[in-house]
């Protein structure tokens, strides 16, 4: 008896998986994956998000606008990649136009929209204990993804995970375990938490109330979080109690 088409198709997404990820290293293998996904599945972008302290931190991203639909629900705190952190399951919001998606996240669904983006797959990275991060996929057009396309997103996601947990540690990092080592691998958002320690001496509040006031203050202006973030750290922007 034939195996399911599902199982057929699989060598053929291994194999790709493995030509986009050949001589890449450590460090640059969430990229090609991202790539690899835009390659495999009827997506036009592709981000991949780590779980720090409640926050998505995008560690890579296949074009600017799937970076910038994963800057919109850092900042929003809310989305399919936030849901997906949250349950760890796949959330797959296929209609962001005009469906009970977009009712859903309805702030969210108008940045995607208006990015040309109908359509958002969130999988978790991790296992069943833990989840590490998400993998986000991006399309231009309402609709599911066939079990076909699931099966294959899976499978990278798969792998993503695995990459993830086999980059090099380092002693440096400390004896603060997976959580902290994951938050470290994305740098460029550490401005985030310098910016989330300073507001709380500015406003006398604890970090769940700056993270808010943060994002907040982001959304009114139109800007993302890191954007915010990057004005406090380099004092060019002060917060006051009110």
């Amino acid at each position: 008896m034939s195996a399911p088409r599902g199982e057929r198709d699989r060598p053929r997404a291994a194999d790709v998986i493995a030509d986009g990820v050949r001589g890449a290293g450590p460090a640059e293998i969430p990229g090609r994956l991202c790539g690899v996904a835009v390659t495999l599945l009827p997506v036009v972008g592709a981000s991949v998000s780590l779980r720090s302290d409640g926050m998505p931190v995008q560690l890579s991203a296949s074009s600017e606008k799937a970076a910038h639909l994963s800057e919109v629900q850092a900042t929003l705190g809310d989305g399919p990649c936030m849901y997906a952190a949250e349950i760890g399951a796949p959330v797959l919001a296929s209609d962001l136009v005009a469906g009970r998606d977009a009712r859903r996240w309805p702030v969210f669904a108008r940045e995607a929209t208006a990015a040309g983006v109908r359509a958002v797959y969130s999988l978790p990275l991790g296992n069943e204990a833990v989840c590490v991060g998400t993998l986000d996929l991006y399309r231009d057009t309402p609709g599911e993804l066939s079990l076909r396309d699931l099966r294959t997103a899976q499978l990278v996601a798969s792998v993503m995970t695995t990459a993830l947990m086999a980059l090099p540690r380092g002693e440096e990092n400390g004896p603060g375990g997976e959580e902290s080592w994951l938050s470290g691998l994305a740098t460029d958002h550490d401005e985030i938490y310098q910016a989330v320690g300073m507001m709380m001496v500015q406003l006398g509040v604890g970090s769940d109330e700056a993270l808010a006031r943060l994002r907040a203050h982001a959304f009114v202006h139109d800007r993302t979080a890191l954007e915010v973030a990057h004005d406090v750290v380099s004092h060019r922007w002060r917060f006051i109690p009110d």
